[in-house]
């Protein structure tokens, strides 16, 4: 227990320790505006099909099991109220978080593994290059920047689900789906959202660019990696949206 115990310290040390230089060489010129660019795309682009398909089905499913909820008290009116909330505060930034954890996540981590055991990273510390500013500095800014947009196109294609359903299933009409919708949504619901989805963009790429360069032991190794990545990003997810949750209530 002890031996965990400490295992998790270190880990957390060393995430911690990364994080600072990230920011640290973040500010310091050059800014690798290429690399940064490169990174949006593969971060940020690829992954609207997986972010938006998971939000819309989510979206369709929450619609008509509030209908149906909500049937027995005559509250089939307020689907798009419950929608709007549950969406924009929570599912949105959370499935959106997670799905990206699973892809970029555990692509971060195999090729930073994969270039750290073929001495890849130790060539460019020869070369006089910082890896943490050519390797981690890109990639969590990028998903710093990306997530957050990933997070509202999610939302609003989510709300599109629940609206179809509601007229299909419920039998509203669109134009009465989204001014309730509107209506339950205050800036703070979005901010909170968004402001979520930041934090997970953090802790996302912090932790895979960390188990990534801590790979060892060749493919194997690199496997291993990947997978403590995308369990641990997760799990930090799920812990950070209560703690985040109970600290943007108060504002």
């Amino acid at each position: 227990m002890r031996g965990l115990l400490r295992s998790w310290l270190s880990e957390l040390g060393g995430l911690a320790l990364l994080a600072g230089d990230a920011i640290r060489m973040g500010f310091r010129r050059p800014f690798e505006g290429s690399l940064w660019i490169d990174q949006l795309e593969h971060l940020g682009v690829q992954s609207l099909t997986i972010t938006n398909v998971t939000l819309l089905f989510t979206g369709m499913v929450l619609a008509v099991q509030t209908a149906y909820s909500l049937s027995s008290y005559g509250g089939q009116s307020f689907v798009g109220d419950l929608l709007a909330l549950s969406i924009v505060r929570e599912l949105g930034p959370v499935l959106t978080a997670l799905m990206v954890a699973g892809r970029v996540g555990a692509g971060i981590t195999a090729e930073l593994g994969s270039m750290t055991v073929t001495e890849q990273v130790d060539a460019l510390r020869v070369l006089a290059a910082n890896p943490v500013k050519k390797l981690v500095v890109p990639r969590v800014g990028a998903l710093v920047i990306a997530l957050p947009l990933l997070t509202v196109l999610a939302d609003v294609v989510g709300l599109f689900g629940g609206m179809v359903m509601a007229v299909s299933e419920v039998g509203q009409s669109r134009a009465y789906f989204v001014s309730h919708v509107l209506l339950a949504l205050r800036i703070q619901d979005i901010t909170s959202g968004i402001g979520k989805s930041v934090f997970f963009a953090v802790f996302i790429g912090i932790i895979a660019c960390y188990n990534g360069l801590a790979a060892t032991g060749g493919a194997d190794g690199v496997g291993k990696a990947t997978t403590n990545t995308v369990v641990t990003a997760s799990i930090a997810i799920i812990v950070a949206d209560f703690f985040l949750t109970k600290i943007f209530l108060v504002f």
